[in-house]
């Protein structure tokens, strides 16, 4: 009995998902976010910590690595809570368009968050949950609206 897959196993039409692990990173009632500049992909926007999960990587890895590579901070795997998942889809619309955006929080970390891609991000700082910046990566600012009224389902779809 074969234990993997082939590798043309999913070349057939079948959707394959891109894969981005997202850190709310939380401090006495504060959220730090960045502004997202040069990307291509809603820059302007306010966002969390964020980033595709690489091969061979783990979600809880990426979201760990994204922490430090985007923030300077440091994350332990045992201070990751999960929130959820989110399938973005366009119906009808392209592969790429077919995501796995997977959540997490943490209100434990080491070090002091800094902007650490000063060419993705044109700043970085922390902001109350009661008076978050505007505007947000839309799908982000659903979750994050969800999880504070406590309507946060552990798995959902949206549509793109």
């Amino acid at each position: 009995m074969t234990e993997r897959y082939a590798p043309d196993d999913h070349i057939d039409g079948r959707s394959l998902l891109v894969a981005a692990s997202y850190l709310l990173v939380l401090d006495r009632g504060r959220l730090l976010l960045q502004l997202r500049e040069g990307t291509g992909y809603r820059d302007g926007h306010w966002a969390t910590l964020a980033g595709h999960v690489d091969p061979g990587e783990s979600a809880h890895q990426a979201a760990i690595r994204e922490a430090r590579e985007e923030a300077g901070i440091i994350v332990d795997p045992a201070d990751l809570e999960p929130l959820t998942a989110l399938h973005r889809f366009q119906p009808g619309g392209p592969q790429v368009e077919q995501r796995i955006d997977l959540f997490f929080l943490t209100r434990r970390f080491t070090g002091e968050p800094a902007r650490r891609e000063p060419e993705k991000a044109a700043a970085m700082d922390w902001f109350d949950l009661d008076d978050l910046p505007t505007p947000l990566v839309p799908h982000e600012a659903a979750v994050i609206a969800a999880w504070r009224a406590g309507r946060l389902a552990a798995v959902w779809s949206m549509p793109s």
